[in-house]
């Protein structure tokens, strides 16, 4: 793919960046999105119905076995070429800041060293009365886990329908964008609120807005640049076009 030549000039010397990346990413991953991803047992239901403190407390087992199951389904994909190409930007520029709507952590498991997970982490649980996380749990109980410091319930680390995003991810996230030269929105739709307010938070403060995605969204109209297509496909491109870099795989 061909970049146009300011576009190259203008990476080369930003020494501040973020970057907000959404489900596309991990899609290219080959896992499902959130409201694709019912399938088997889990058909019958709407995510929808699954994911809030109501459906937990109304039956908690049910929600845990869900996320228990989609757990599972992380397990068996890997990062691609974007995951790690967004390793690479964050090696090449000296203040970069990666800000996800995903859960399944796959940048971290990439190798990205900061990473803003805005709607938490499938992979971690915290307890549901005191809020601590916990790192290790018993999957094979019949009962939904406990908490060793309280005895509360055990829940997914993720952010749910009715509930406000981590202040202060989203605080950090808020100043990223507001501070940087450079914003990618790459894979994310650009409807989902409070996330979709940052890149005009950036396009306000003057910085370049990036945007990479297989189709426009609400966001392509304010985007300084706009490149259509997979960002497993366009991010290694960027990388070896601004810094010559090859070293886009999980390998090397």
């Amino acid at each position: 793919m061909e970049f146009p030549f300011d576009f190259i000039a203008i990476v080369r010397k930003v020494n501040r960046a973020a970057a907000l990346t959404g489900a596309g990413v991990s899609q290219e991953s080959g896992l499902r999105t959130f409201r694709d991803a019912q399938t088997g047992l889990w058909a019958q239901y709407k995510p929808e119905e699954l994911a809030s403190p109501e459906a937990f407390a109304r039956d908690p087992k049910l929600i845990w076995d869900w996320y228990a199951w989609r757990r599972e389904g992380v397990k068996a994909v890997r990062p691609n070429l974007g995951h790690y190409a967004l390793v690479e930007m964050a090696h090449r520029i000296p203040d970069f800041t990666l800000i996800t709507q995903n859960v399944d952590g796959l940048h971290r498991l990439a190798g990205s060293p900061q990473v803003i997970e805005l709607h938490g982490n499938i992979q971690r649980v915290r307890c549901a009365e005191c809020g601590a996380i916990v790192e290790d749990w018993d999957d094979d109980n019949a009962a939904v886990p406990r908490c060793a410091s309280c005895g509360g319930l055990l829940r997914p680390h993720v952010v749910w329908f009715g509930e406000p995003l981590p202040r202060a991810e989203l605080e950090s996230a808020m100043e990223a964008a507001r501070n940087c030269q450079i914003f990618f929105s790459i894979g994310t739709s650009g409807v989902v609120q409070p996330a979709a307010t940052l890149a005009y938070a950036a396009h306000n403060r003057g910085a370049v807005v990036v945007e990479i995605n297989t189709e426009q969204t609400p966001l392509t109209a304010k985007a300084d640049f706009f490149f259509q297509g997979k960002s497993g496909e366009i991010l290694p491109e960027l990388v070896k076009a601004v810094w010559n870099s090859e070293t886009i795989n999980g390998e090397q």
